[in-house]
């Protein structure tokens, strides 16, 4: 498929994981990549892997995000996806009776207030163009309580999700999608670092999942890929779960 030949994307966090996953989809798909991210070796090495631009971007900074949407523009002339991807779910954020609050304020700035930020800035250059679709990566924990919390990254996610759907309705007849993506736990460096430290904590989770296993960003970037393309035409405002039926189970398979 080429849905997106002729399109430009830009996403956030592209250097590794379910950012650089979605970097291969979407160029595979025929699009011009913009990637943003603080890591300058792996974001060029992206870049360089599909043709596309790297942008050192800190995304927790209004001037640095301006900067990238006016460098994708410049370059290619439009944007049409915006992949609002970076994030952080660092150690130090944990129950709500441990957490400081330098580590919530760090978590918010990184998780929540980059989203504000980017799609504040994107949005005028789609009106002009009068249409885009923009993905915002909140999280299936947006959506349920855990018992082994993340306090910061939790509400976090959760206000990701009530301002996704809040965009999706205001720009909806401009032709601007705006769109939630809640994954379940993906087997990301990140993760397994965290849970090869851990096993315990990542068997914990493991039963809770219909399909017994976590997903592959590979997975997550089929999702953004249908997301930001014309396929979803009539998508917007929605909390597009892909978390292997977790937000649906009660008992689980043995």
């Amino acid at each position: 498929m080429q849905r997106f030949e002729g399109r430009v994307a830009v996403v956030t966090g592209g250097a590794s994981g379910i950012g650089l996953a979605t970097v291969r989809r979407l160029a595979a798909e025929g699009a011009k990549v913009v990637i943003a991210d603080l890591d300058e070796a792996g974001g060029k090495q992206a870049a360089e892997s599909v043709g596309g631009l790297f942008v050192r971007t800190d995304v927790t900074s209004e001037e640095d995000v301006k900067a990238l949407f006016k460098a994708a523009h410049d370059a290619y002339g439009r944007i049409d996806v915006a992949f609002n991807n970076a994030g952080i779910s660092p150690p130090d954020d944990d129950s709500i009776l441990d957490t400081g609050l330098d580590a919530w304020k760090r978590v918010q700035e990184v998780n929540l207030t980059s989203v504000y930020l980017c799609c504040k800035y994107v949005i005028p250059y789609m009106r002009e163009q009068g249409r885009g679709s923009i993905i915002n990566t909140a999280s299936f924990v947006a959506k349920m309580g855990a018992a082994t919390s993340q306090i910061s990254y939790t509400a976090s996610k959760g206000g990701v999700l009530a301002m996704s759907r809040e965009l999706g309705v205001q720009f909806a007849r401009e032709g601007i999608r705006v769109n939630a993506l809640c994954p379940g736990p993906v087997s990301t460096p990140l993760l397994q670092e965290l849970f090869a430290k851990d096993p315990e904590k990542a068997a914990r989770r493991l039963v809770h999942i219909p399909t017994g296993r976590f997903a592959e960003p590979e997975e997550i970037a089929a999702a953004v890929a249908f997301l930001g393309s014309d396929d979803a035409s009539f998508i917007t405002a929605s909390e597009f779960l892909v978390d292997g039926g977790i937000s649906g189970a009660y008992v689980t398979p043995l």
